[in-house]
């Protein structure tokens, strides 16, 4: 054949026809494996090689979750207000409306209801790409109006949590959103209406501390990171290295204080299991 022959140097490009690969094509887990990006989306933004679980949003997770994609968003317009005047390296609502423009997203949860295996069900998601993942007013009020949603249509809960912990901009309005979303909870207990807690990763801080270990069931994804403070502040406070694999999600089942570990692929048969013994 003409276009192979041993003494050839190689194949020779101009280099004005040589075409760059597009971002994003490829990923790369932390253990060295690669993997195009289109085989990573079909197995569920897990790699196949060394079933490392990539970070994703409510985007994804609704994919994954609801039958054929199909949802009804709740509060979807609802944004975050600047109660307190804050101001760091830039004002509150200027970073608000830089993150809105960067992610896409209106702020760190999205709410919506549909159906998972033709059973009804109403999901909460947060999405780290916004202020990561932080617990402000508009999360809290957010996650209560979906449990409300819930409680009215007697449809089973699901949170996805996913956050570095309270939104230090709203300080003290944060923080309240601890208690607000816990006592609704309380209510979604009292009238016997399913809730399913999933933690993925990181899930820290005031989340951890509240609607995110009050699941009838608490899963988790495999190597998320949970805990309340961070691993290095732990370990500069006590001033003693920490146990090997110290708040992932295996230690922390090992120490009670999950239920179980699922795979993200096999996330969705999981649920429908859960709200079918639920249900029973």
């Amino acid at each position: 054949m003409a276009w192979f022959n041993r003494k050839d140097k190689g194949i020779q490009t101009p280099t004005t026809a040589k075409k760059e690969a597009p971002d994003g094509l490829w990923y790369k887990t932390p253990s060295g494996k690669i993997v195009h990006m289109r085989e990573l989306r079909n197995n569920s933004y897990v790699s196949p090689e060394d079933d490392y679980h990539v970070r994703i949003g409510s985007k994804e997770y609704f994919e994954i979750l609801f039958d054929n994609n199909e949802f009804e968003e709740l509060d979807a317009d609802m944004i975050s207000a600047d109660p307190l005047n804050f101001t760091d390296s830039k004002p509150y609502p200027a970073r608000i409306e830089a993150t809105q423009k960067k992610s896409g997203l209106k702020d760190a949860v999205r709410s919506a209801t549909g159906k998972l295996y033709g059973q009804d069900i109403v999901i909460a998601c947060m999405d780290f790409g916004f202020i990561g993942g932080s617990m402000g007013s508009v999360v809290g009020e957010k996650i209560a109006r979906a449990i409300d949603y819930s409680l009215k249509n007697r449809v089973p809960f699901l949170m996805i949590s996913k956050s570095g912990g309270a939104r230090m901009m709203e300080a003290g309005f944060s923080l309240m959103q601890m208690a607000k979303t816990s006592a609704k909870l309380a209510l979604l207990s009292e009238s016997k209406i399913p809730y399913i807690s999933l933690l993925t990763d990181p899930t820290t801080g005031g989340v951890t501390a509240s609607y995110a270990m009050l699941g009838d069931f608490n899963i988790a994804e495999p190597g998320a990171l949970i805990g309340f403070a961070g691993p290095r502040i732990i370990r500069e406070t006590i001033g003693k290295d920490l146990p090997k694999g110290f708040q992932s999600a295996e230690f922390v089942l090992d120490h009670g204080f999950l239920d179980f570990i699922v795979d993200r692929r096999s996330l969705k048969k999981k649920l429908n299991t859960l709200l079918e013994l639920l249900k029973a």
